[in-house]
């Protein structure tokens, strides 16, 4: 079939690149002329494994990017919404994206004849697509889907190949208009109506933040018991009822999805006058835990003023180089409260943090950012921080509060400790 993606960030051109390699034609619409001239080059205009390999595969062939609506829309059978909803002071998600992608999708179908449907990926919650996106594309022709998307950062191609659910929401003829693109993926689709759909997405999130929650509030205590948490989770994670994703304890949860989806189910239940009292104690363990970082730094080194810290890992994961949300943004902000002098090392962030603390010291190795460094805070689970040892000896003291459970110092060497075991 013939696809239009409206957005091409990290789900839009992960989602065009997927569909282009079971078939379909797609075309990306963005507002970005640099992004549509990457992709139309082959070039991923994110960092993605394997998404550089599909552009390159199907660019100009199957997958080609345009700003034009009107160049992109009439062509094809149907159309992804994939902009950003970010988060606004409040909490809930900003739609001013959405309302002017799904206005220009209208303006776009007003003179097309053919069936055509509107497909909402973005992440919105729920009644956004039936009292936001569709009085702004209805047509006579035109119909109305949900399908959330379940990517994980640095697993996003796999995923959308492998998934364990693929969710349609909306009428009978339009959901399964989107079941046939999906037909090179060997996965049962959950067809619902829109709203359960939108719902999924963020129960979903919000579960998975809520078990990380719940280990690092469990380590939290355990820590203060002489309990290691690792084995606690461990032995709970082999119920099946429980599993064991998700319950590694640590600094917390970042990235796009997580905190915003939280919050946003927040907001949403407090609009319809209910106190979601779980989930904003999600959220408040999770601001938490990057501050019990450097608390446990000063019970160690004391006063923070002029010592060189050194912070290993910057994006809110491994294996991607986004930082939103990152544990080490609350992290490196209270350093620099604290007076002291920041190192930093990350095999990809460095650009993005660049941008929110252009004072600190950026290092082109771990060994670089720990010379010297009276302290060091782990940060980011990379697997190569997982192999560091002798590295540790260039540090003026070894001090190091491990954040992700990466290390295994031999405790006579220096002080190494866990957040939260």
């Amino acid at each position: 079939m013939n696809v239009s993606i409206i957005g091409t960030g990290y789900v839009g051109t992960v989602t065009g690149a997927c569909l282009a390699e079971l078939g379909h034609d797609v075309i990306c619409v963005d507002i970005d002329q640099q992004k549509v001239d990457w992709i139309n080059a082959g070039i991923a205009p994110i960092h993605e494994p394997g998404l550089s390999e599909l552009l390159k595969k199907h660019a100009e062939i199957r997958l080609r990017a345009t700003t034009d609506y009107n160049d992109a829309i009439p062509n094809s059978d149907l159309t992804f919404i994939c902009v950003g909803t970010p988060s606004g002071e409040d909490g809930r998600i900003d739609l001013s994206i959405v309302r002017s992608a799904s206005k220009s999708i209208g303006e776009a179908l007003s003179d097309k004849r053919s069936y055509h449907v509107v497909v909402v990926k973005s992440t919105v919650v729920p009644e956004t697509t039936e009292k936001v996106v569709a009085p702004l594309v209805r047509g006579e022709n035109v119909g109305i889907a949900m399908n959330p998307e379940f990517l994980r950062e640095g697993k996003a191609v796999y995923d959308f190949m492998n998934p364990d659910k693929i969710v349609v929401g909306g009428d009978p003829r339009a959901v399964e208009m989107v079941a046939r693109l999906y037909e090179g993926i060997p996965c049962e689709i959950t067809r619902t109506d829109i709203r359960t759909a939108e719902m999924i997405k963020y129960a979903n999130n919000s579960f998975l933040a809520a078990k990380i929650s719940f280990a690092n509030e469990i380590g939290n205590i355990c820590k203060k018991l002489g309990i290691d948490v690792y084995d606690v989770m461990s032995a709970i994670g082999k119920d099946f009822r429980i599993s064991e994703h998700f319950l590694n304890a640590g600094a917390g949860f970042g990235g796009s999805c997580f905190p915003k989806d939280v919050r946003a189910l927040i907001g949403k239940a407090e609009e319809l006058g209910y106190d979601p009292m779980l989930l904003n104690a999600v959220i408040e363990v999770n601001e938490e835990q990057p501050i019990r970082m450097v608390k446990l730094l000063v019970e160690h080194i004391g006063d923070l003023r002029n010592r060189r810290i050194a912070v290993l890992g910057l994006a809110f994961k491994n294996d991607t180089d986004d930082i939103r949300e990152s544990r080490s943004i609350p992290v490196i902000t209270e350093l620099l409260n604290l007076g002291a002098q920041v190192s930093a090392y990350d095999p990809l962030a460095e650009p993005n943090m660049r941008k929110i603390f252009p004072e600190i010291d950026y290092c082109e190795s771990a060994l670089d950012a720990l010379n010297g460094a009276d302290a060091c805070l782990i940060m980011t689970e990379w697997d190569e921080f997982r192999s560091l040892d002798k590295e540790f000896d260039a540090m003026k003291n070894l001090v190091v509060i491990d954040g992700r459970r990466v290390v295994s110092l031999d405790h006579g060497r220096g002080i190494y400790e866990g957040i939260c075991w």
